[in-house]
């Protein structure tokens, strides 16, 4: 019995030690970040990991169009609101949401799921709380590396998704009625 305890102990540490390194070396290759606002009382954080260009074409390639995709890499993209928002013309409501995307060449849509905490590829419709067209554009410079910021607009934030020669644009402003 003391052996058999031996020996699961063991592997339990061998699973253990190999489950930190494969997500330290995920991580290299698509470090973890966090992108945050905090203007005129609306608060976003989004936790998200940013994936390289690496040479690859990348929308319409490796993040095919038409296709939900997880807004980053590793685990799905967490975004958080501290109050009641508008997305592009929709309410949602404050809380904690997964970040998914669907591409096109001429327009995305910016999907929010109530389901967080899986990796990025387990996607569930049925969990979606909002979708909602938004725009898309040629960004310039090229961006190597995926990035989510803020820039300020008249009504609230826009949420900048930059990768490769595109950008989408999530408008976010407060919520004044209970919609």
């Amino acid at each position: 019995m003391k052996r058999l305890l031996i020996i699961l102990g063991i592997i339990a540490a061998v699973v253990l030690v190999g489950f930190f390194s494969l997500r330290s070396w995920t991580k290299s290759s698509s470090p973890e970040a966090i992108a945050q606002v905090d203007q005129n009382g609306l608060k976003i954080k989004v936790d998200y990991c940013q994936p390289y260009k690496k040479g690859r074409k990348i929308f319409g390639g490796l993040v095919p169009y038409g296709k939900v995709w997880r807004t980053g890499a590793n685990e799905a993209t967490i975004i958080e609101f501290d109050q009641n928002v508008v997305v592009a013309g929709q309410p949602l409501d404050k809380g904690e949401y997964t970040l998914w995307t669907i591409p096109s060449a001429d327009g995305w849509i910016a999907i929010f799921n109530s389901e967080t905490g899986q990796w990025g590829t387990n996607y569930d419709q049925t969990k979606d709380v909002l979708r909602v067209p938004i725009a898309s554009r040629k960004h310039s410079p090229m961006a190597e590396q995926f990035y989510i910021s803020f820039s300020p607009s008249a009504t609230g934030t826009d949420m900048i998704l930059a990768w490769d020669q595109t950008e989408a644009i999530v408008p976010v402003q407060k919520r004044t009625s209970p919609d």
